[in-house]
């Protein structure tokens, strides 16, 4: 397949927007001026937030991270920035009101996931300027793509726009957290802070800063988001008195039971026979099927992404029962899934110890479609296992939050459409990301606001060892740094202009 959309396939997206063209950013060639002369503070900035990793699993630089947001909020001209306590990780909560007609709101979370550094070519906390073949000059550092380098460009463009004499065309109402990566365990309390909801009540939307450029240039318009559930399940000396408090010598398994195995037999029942599709009771009652017009806009998103590339990015030979693309494109988005991200007993060290462990526990996550929800999934999981007899099976959800999704006309949506086609960006629409956002925060009861994803900017390895975002490009198709804060200005004028025409 072709790495640009076939005529085709562009004429059926520009016939299904209708979209009128928006004008050119006011003063842009002084603002992209501006942008460049602050090239190197902005890199200094991301650099700089990089060195201060926020984890809320381990309960690190917590409050630190979210004094550190406030500051970079207050220093990109919020006139007023809060931290927000919760039971948890503290969020901030800010705004910016430029005189503007149109409020937008803009989501971010400011903290990052684990790391090993034995696992990563330069320390990753460091922010280094790396070459990537083919690609450009790259700043490496956990959190570098998910999300400081978007959140940062986006920063720089509200910057640039007021250092360059105006006036921003929106006003803006900032949330950002800190539990983001442990499924945004308190963040429906930051949003149900009176203060904080009326705010984000006048919004025409939030949106989220994102790096969804192509490694050809092409772009992504997603209209929603998997919800994410995160829990463990435990079985051990603290769940039955019929398992070891501590490890114990191996011999002892033939009068005592391993709590290893009965965990693995609970793990079993969760998924079929094939090691992937649902088995919990009741799981598919709620799943919503695709539309055809889904179908539609995954099979031109197919086109866009070659098959061939993307599992070479993923580093796999083969789809579930050798599917085709498309149809596994279509399982990605419209799937519910339960998956084991790491399973812990015993001994794990070289060579044999002959224990019977005390403990075991397996972390998942559930990723949940529309219309499902967190509560009648953990519901569901727990009943399932209490009608097969696995009392001594411990559930612990640490986190997680529904699906979201936001319709294709919603002001967001065509400002980024109307933005692509102006500058001849090709692009593609999904249903929805198959990866989570708490975005149903605001698109769900009470808020009911569209929510949505946005950036022209480029990297990846997010949660792996080396993630990184592209700073120079050696593509003039693909965006560095500077033209990813432009795409942020062209994207909030874009934005006014579309709110304008649907008052």
């Amino acid at each position: 397949m072709t790495g640009r959309l076939s005529g085709a396939m562009m004429a059926a997206l520009l016939a299904s927007s209708a979209i009128p063209a928006v004008a050119e950013t006011p003063d842009r060639e002084r603002i992209a001026g501006t942008v460049e002369a602050q090239h190197d503070a902005n890199v200094a900035a991301l650099r700089d937030w990089i060195a201060l990793p926020t984890i809320a699993a381990e309960k690190l630089n917590t409050p630190a991270g979210a004094e550190y947001m406030q500051q970079l909020a207050l220093d990109a001209g919020f006139q007023q920035a809060k931290i927000i306590p919760t039971d948890g990780v503290p969020a901030v909560f800010a705004t910016l009101d430029s005189g503007a007609d149109t409020t937008l709101g803009l989501y971010f979370m400011y903290d990052v996931k684990q790391f090993d550094p034995a696992e990563w070519n330069s320390p990753p906390l460091e922010g280094r300027l790396v070459e990537r073949e083919g690609e450009g000059l790259a700043m490496v550092g956990r959190g570098a793509v998910n999300q400081k380098g978007p959140e940062t460009a986006f920063l720089a463009a509200i910057k640039a726009i007021q250092a360059s004499g105006r006036k921003l065309p929106v006003n803006l109402v900032l949330v950002a957290e800190g539990e983001e990566e442990v499924a945004s365990t308190h963040f429906d309390q930051v949003v149900a802070v009176p203060e904080v909801r009326d705010a984000l009540a006048k919004s025409i939307g939030v949106f989220i800063p994102s790096a969804a450029q192509g490694e050809d240039g092409s772009a992504t318009i997603t209209l929603g988001a998997k919800g994410a559930v995160e829990f463990q399940l435990v079985v051990g000396g603290e769940t039955s008195d019929k398992y070891p408090q501590t490890d114990i010598h191996s011999s002892n398994h033939a009068r005592i039971e391993n709590p290893a195995w009965r965990l693995v037999k609970a793990l079993d029942t969760l998924v079929a026979d094939d090691g992937h599709t649902p088995a919990i009771d009741g799981w598919f009652e709620n799943v919503r099927p695709l539309t055809e017009r889904q179908k539609m806009l995954i099979a031109q998103n197919a086109e866009l992404n070659p098959e061939a590339q993307e599992k070479e990015r993923l580093g796999v030979g083969r789809w579930i029962d050798d599917e085709p693309y498309v149809t596994s494109l279509e399982r990605f988005y419209s799937q519910p899934t339960v998956n084991i991200q790491g399973l812990n007993a015993g001994y794990t060290g070289q060579g044999g110890k002959t224990v019977l462990p005390g403990r075991a526990e397996a972390k998942l996550e559930f990723r949940l479609v529309p219309a499902m929800t967190k509560d009648e999934a953990v519901s569901k999981l727990k009943a399932h296992l209490a009608k097969r007899g696995f009392d001594d099976v411990q559930v612990t959800v640490s986190g997680g939050y529904g699906p979201n999704e936001t319709e294709e006309d919603s002001t967001l949506i065509r400002a980024q459409k109307a933005l692509f086609e102006k500058d001849g960006v090709p692009y593609s629409i999904i249903p929805r990301n198959a990866g989570s956002w708490p975005g149903v925060i605001f698109n769900g009861p009470q808020l009911n606001l569209p929510a949505s994803q946005f950036g022209l900017s480029r990297g990846g390895g997010a949660h792996a060892p080396n993630e990184w975002f592209l700073i120079e490009s050696s593509d003039p198709a693909v965006n560095g740094f500077d033209e990813a804060v432009m795409a942020y200005v062209d994207y909030l004028y874009a934005v006014a202009e579309e709110a304008g025409r649907s008052d």
